[in-house]
């Protein structure tokens, strides 16, 4: 999937205060919460078109931009749909496509063309560039669209995709969960990871203590039900040095987490780079060269590039 706003904004990350985005702030966990935690408003974005998608988007955040090497959160749904995203291109990052409901379609400019059901995992790498379609037919559809920032060592690693049909899973008292990307609970997916990361659904019956990588901050996010201590929308962050997080309920959630992002990046629209002139020829290659190739079989025109802004892009940390 695409952030496919017109104008998208840079996240920046200093000069900004958190209220003057309204709905996109972070706060302070409530009192007598674990120190540290923060609660990330979704903001609310249009997934295309004048009868578009609605999708809460938490990552990047005014405040936060990063969970480990996660810079991109979009949950959506469940809403009755058709999802038609046509080809855009990307760079520097990982996709990872994740749906509780429906069912979506996947081209690339490898040529892979893959439909992704619940509980399956697309997973595409960009590296040095790739371009990719998404499609469905009116359904429910319900999920998760994240990327993963690829470190400076792999952002330029050839352009791949994988996709899992099934995937492995952990249990303990009072939860069960599909590990997608990384490890939990000491489960390994077989999905190709470049940093030290965890991604996974993960399904609340009753009271639960899910383990965490004290080395890891998490994020988690409730999907449907009612799960203590999460909220409908926001995205909990967790600092590291957490072993636990302690729930109850029954609903389901993502987790996701990671050593924290050491280095600084630039991300706009699709692009995830490392100055203001390589975003700048990344576009010019989307819009007149050959870099990403060309998505076969989606019945329309690729999506042109924004404009970028007057300003200069600035590569910027994981933190406000």
């Amino acid at each position: 999937m695409s952030n496919l706003e017109r104008d998208p904004r840079e996240i920046r990350c200093g000069a900004e205060t958190s209220a003057s985005h309204g709905g996109h702030a972070a706060t302070t966990a409530p009192p007598g919460a674990d120190a540290g935690t923060e609660l990330l408003a979704g903001r609310d974005v249009p997934l295309g078109g004048p009868r578009a998608m609605r999708v809460s988007r938490t990552l990047p955040h005014v405040h936060r931009r990063m969970i480990g090497a996660w810079c991109f959160v979009d949950a959506y749904g469940p809403e009755v749909a058709a999802m038609r995203v046509p080809p855009h291109p990307h760079t520097g990052l990982q996709t990872v496509s994740w749906l509780l409901a429906g069912e979506v379609l996947h081209r690339d400019s490898l040529g892979s063309l893959q439909r992704i059901r619940p509980g399956q995992l697309n997973l595409m790498t960009a590296g040095r560039g790739i371009s990719h379609s998404e499609e469905s037919g009116e359904q429910t559809l319900h999920g998760v669209q994240l990327w993963v920032a690829l470190p400076a060592g792999r952002r330029n690693v050839e352009p791949a995709f994988e996709h899992h049909p099934a995937l492995p899973e952990c249990s303990g008292p009072g939860f069960t969960a599909v590990v997608a990307m990384g490890e939990f609970g000491g489960v390994r997916s077989p999905a190709t990871a470049h940093t030290p990361l965890v991604g996974a659904e993960v399904t609340v019956d009753g009271a639960a203590e899910l383990p965490l990588d004290p080395a890891f901050e998490h994020g988690a996010l409730l999907l449907d039900g009612a799960v203590e201590p999460l909220e409908a929308g926001p995205l909990r962050y967790l600092p590291p040095g957490r072993t636990r997080l302690t729930v109850r309920g029954h609903g389901r959630l993502l987790l996701i987490g990671g050593e924290p992002f050491a280095e600084e990046i630039v991300m706009w629209w699709n692009f995830v780079g490392r100055d203001h002139d390589e975003i700048v020829a990344f576009r010019k290659e989307w819009m007149e060269g050959e870099r990403f190739g060309s998505v076969e079989g989606f019945d329309g025109a690729p999506l042109p590039a924004p404009v970028l802004p007057g300003t200069r892009l600035r590569p910027r940390g994981r933190v406000r």
